[in-house]
């Protein structure tokens, strides 16, 4: 049951306008917050204002080691065990596959700058919710409800969950059939929704423990690829590979195109805090420091990694062994019997990377379910912090959903590697109008309050990417196929296209023709929940 905050007696009002007046002060003074809507009111993102969308939740209980334990368990999965090898076999060299690894370490960090500069401004959960509606206010809402489609519809945590499943069953010794794999992918997705949901602090605690456990295991496969080039283990050549190393290198713009939506989407996480400011301590601090401190550890550990990998198997190998080139390179070094004890490592890492996910997409539900974007049942539901009034369950429950589709339904082979480029594209457009954003505001808004600064250089080389990263995946590839036979090459592309102009659809439907057609119109007024939480519900008032 909710109540509306202006509802209550006048001594309650003034006692809660006190709380919250001493909450933000204490928030500027000992926290670092900046309360960059005072001093340019009409840069303030959605109906909430700071006080009322940082109210509510568990407060502030993420400092620096957590936070970088986010962005390091989000960004390492299971993607460094498999992924080099696909982007291997789509630019034909191993010089060329270093160089996207590389390509991918250098937009990251211009994306992580950029993204600081806003997360510094707008010290909110959301992350391109909120910049995205300080920025493009007009039509009102439809930036919001544009990134909804593309958060809610392919926010999802299945991929990992499979690869967990697959793992956990070949390390048990049995088979990988396709209903048991999916049963206990669903098991591991129900699982990490009601932790994070029912016993949020344990749900922190086991994320920080496999995040701190990926990084040994990296360390691990590097320092056994510093062994295999010394020349001490049962490797004949370890060097190769880096003869030659850009001997058939692919000359199609797709290939390397689609490779590198594969690299960014094994660096994706490097943005995670921004989704989860209202939880961090110190926010504008911790996000300076945990933001390139999780990416450079991670970016260390990827790009020795690959030099390990290719230390280890040569080329040929690498791309017809059918297997993940981790396993490649463990049964080669150590021979068939590590391979076992590599599923369960990477399992483990899988099952962190679903845990991270999923705790910053329910946050990511949440703060757009405060905006009052329409939802069945209502928006204060799914804007809750239901039951325990300290981890929003609603929220984990949208992410479920789509989720445990995509577990079901399509045949993995085909469909996961679909997927993944599916996921990427979309995220490249919303990078695209981030960038134009912020060109936009240091334009208008030159003077405003900017904790952190991007030199402009890495933005304008960030936003080139993305516009070559927008328009090379339609040029045919060099197989004139793709990565996804039977599926035609852009598919994925026009599909992440039409998951957003769905939300366009949406918002049309809730802004514009419902009202006309059954003559109302929205008026937004704000509710304080029973945990806390501040919502804004929308009334339809019938026009006279």
């Amino acid at each position: 049951m909710s109540t509306t905050w202006w509802s209550r007696s006048s001594k309650q009002q003034q006692d809660d306008q006190d709380d919250r007046a001493s909450e933000l002060q204490l928030g500027e003074k000992d926290q670092g917050i900046q309360k960059p809507h005072n001093d340019n009111a009409d840069l303030g993102p959605g109906e909430l204002t700071f006080e009322e969308d940082t109210a509510g939740g568990m407060g502030r209980y993420l400092g620096v080691t957590s936070c970088t334990l986010l962005i390091v368990g989000k960004i390492i999965g299971s993607g460094i065990f498999s992924t080099p090898s696909s982007i291997l076999s789509s630019v034909g060299s191993v010089g060329a596959s270093l160089m996207l690894w590389v390509l991918g370490f250098l937009l990251s960090f211009c994306g992580l700058f950029i993204w600081l500069e806003f997360g510094t401004m707008f010290p909110r959960s959301g992350g391109e919710k909120v910049y995205l509606e300080a920025v493009y206010k007009k039509p009102k809402y439809l930036a919001t409800i544009i990134f909804a489609a593309n958060a809610i519809l392919l926010g999802f945590t299945a991929s990992n969950c499979i690869v967990f499943a697959s793992n956990i069953l070949v390390a048990a010794g049995q088979s990988a059939g396709r209903w048991n794999q999916r049963g206990v992918a669903l098991g591991v997705m129900f699982f990490v929704t009601f932790l994070h949901g029912i016993a949020p602090k344990t749900g922190v605690l086991i994320m920080n423990l496999l995040s701190i456990f990926k990084i040994v295991i990296l360390v691990f496969v590097v320092v056994t690829g510093w062994v295999v080039l010394s020349g001490k283990t049962r490797v004949v050549d370890p060097y190769y590979n880096f003869r030659n190393a850009f001997a058939g290198s692919s000359t199609s713009s797709n290939d390397y195109a689609t490779a590198t939506f594969k690299v960014l989407y094994a660096y994706t996480g490097w943005s995670n805090v921004n989704y989860v400011m209202n939880d961090v301590r110190n926010p504008v601090r911790t996000l300076k420091i945990a933001g390139p401190l999780g990416l450079g550890i991670c970016t260390v550990l990827y790009l020795l990694a690959n030099v390990a990998y290719f230390s280890a198997a040569t080329k040929t190998e690498i791309i017809e062994s059918g297997v993940t080139v981790a396993s490649l390179f463990f049964g080669n070094v150590f021979g068939s019997v590590a391979e076992r004890a590599l599923s369960v490592f990477i399992a483990l890492s899988a099952l962190g990377n679903v845990i991270t996910v999923t705790f910053v997409a329910a946050r990511v539900n949440q703060e757009l379910a405060k905006e009052g974007i329409p939802l069945p049942f209502g928006n204060k539901f799914w804007a809750s912090n239901w039951p325990t009034g300290k981890s929003p369950l609603p929220g984990l429950i949208i992410h479920l959903i789509p989720s445990v589709i995509v577990i079901i339904g399509p045949p993995p082979n085909i469909a996961y590697p679909f997927i993944l480029d599916v996921e990427g594209y979309p995220q490249q457009i919303i990078n695209f109008f981030i960038v134009i954003g912020l060109f936009y505001l240091r334009w208008k808004k030159p003077d405003a309050n900017r904790p952190f600064k991007v030199w402009w250089p890495l933005a304008v080389f960030f936003l080139a990417a993305a516009c070559f990263l927008l328009i090379a995946p339609f040029l045919k590839p060099a197989n004139s196929v793709g990565d996804t036979p039977p599926l035609p090459y852009y598919l994925y592309c026009l599909v992440g296209i039409a998951i957003m102009f769905v939300g366009v659809l949406y918002w049309f439907a809730w802004r514009i023709m419902l009202p006309k057609v059954f003559g109302y119109e929205l008026v937004p007024r704000k509710e304080m929940l029973d945990d806390g939480t501040f919502v804004t519900v929308y009334l339809n008032r019938k026009m006279q």
